[in-house]
């Protein structure tokens, strides 16, 4: 395959005309000299216009350039000298976040001084299917950070180690509210997207992961259980208010006391059962949420993994939006939001161990 650079301009407007053609976006009788296809973009002085001379709009920085033409779905853009993917999808997507969005829809390529660029006004591939796979996306789970030799401990250099990799290797760290817009079709997510969670709620994860993830701007969750909160090696509660306050790092329920909620006590009726799973899913969303407010608890993380129909039931009526089993792998678009996979992440790990466990496509089989 010819590398992005290395094609001729002329070729590179063909290729985008003919990707607006297949989107419905373009006539195929367009002349290319008149807006590669598309709509020419009106001038700055007709009343219906964006004036390309708007400080607003125009001396955004890092896009600068000039709008070939557009519809509601894609709009072609000539970059010009400083522009960036970033400076583009802040004037044209209203969040420098979703430059994301530019590069896939241009693979390989950055914002090259006269050479088009596809800017995608909505999302082209939602659900992330393709041709030959499924996008599919890891859950994280870690407990304790810090030394010891167990394996639910890991080194704080280990996942210093295995952020710093996520960083560099192109993967975008994203929350679970994005996740749950994922997984309802209403909004896409980055090839390689991966979500971090904690378990249990160890002080440790204040000690030790917050300030890398501060470090490297990195959201995640800490799924608490209550009854644990404050104890000797857990999360104190203004610990966990100063973690909030960062807008980096989610506090969720981990249950009150941690039991097995699929497991009856002996001599535990069914009725009683129900209502200790009640017990256990309504007390840390009411506390959490007095103690932390304005927070707003709607995320779960099964204990020990498990759930059942009682249990699903339970979690669904007190609101309950995603929930987390241990099951290993990655959720694609069609993942049952209450029974989540999720990725236990061991001391014992070599780094490409863990490089292995990020499954973020799934492969379509042949029909």
């Amino acid at each position: 395959m010819m590398a992005r650079a290395a094609w001729p301009r002329g070729l590179t407007a063909a290729l985008l005309t003919s990707a607006l053609v297949l989107a419905g976006c373009a006539s195929r009788s367009a002349a290319p000299s008149a807006g590669v296809g598309l709509a020419e973009a009106p001038a700055a002085d007709t009343p219906s216009a964006v004036s390309l001379r708007d400080p607003d709009i125009s001396d955004i920085a890092g896009a600068r350039g000039q709008v070939l033409g557009r519809n509601d779905h894609l709009l072609l853009y000539r970059p010009a000298a400083g522009d960036s993917l970033r400076g583009i999808a802040a004037r044209f997507l209203g969040n420098a976040d979703r430059a994301w969005w530019l590069a896939e829809a241009n693979p390989g390529t950055v914002a090259e001084v006269g050479v088009p660029l596809l800017v995608p006004l909505r999302p082209l591939n939602p659900l992330g299917v393709h041709a030959d796979r499924m996008q599919t996306v890891p859950i994280l789970c870690y407990h304790r950070l810090g030394a010891g030799h167990s394996k639910m401990i890991v080194s704080p250099a280990n996942f210093e180690a295995q952020m710093t990799w996520l960083v560099h290797a192109g993967y975008h760290v994203v929350r679970l509210p994005e996740l749950s817009a994922f997984l309802a079709g209403e909004k896409p997510l980055p090839q390689r997207s991966v979500v971090i969670t904690f378990d249990d709620g160890y002080e440790s994860v204040y000690r030790h992961a917050f300030p890398v993830l501060k470090r490297l701007g990195l959201p995640a969750t800490a799924f608490v259980y209550i009854d644990f909160v404050g104890g000797g090696d857990a999360l104190s509660w203004p610990q966990m208010q100063e973690m909030l306050a960062s807008g980096l790092i989610d506090i969720q329920s981990h249950t009150k006391s941690h039991r097995n909620l699929v497991e009856r006590k002996p001599g535990e009726t069914e009725d009683r059962h129900r209502a200790a799973v009640d017990l256990e899913l309504r007390v840390p969303r009411e506390t959490l949420e007095r103690r932390l407010a304005p927070l707003r608890v709607r995320y779960l993380a099964y204990p020990y993994g498990d759930a059942d129909e009682l249990v699903l039931d339970r979690a669904a009526r007190q609101g309950v939006e995603l929930a987390a089993t241990v099951i290993p792998g990655g959720n694609p678009f069609y993942a049952q939001p209450l029974l989540l996979h999720r990725t236990m992440i061991f001391g014992d790990m070599s780094l490409e161990t863990f490089k292995s466990k990020l499954q973020t496509s799934r492969p379509l089989s042949a029909p």
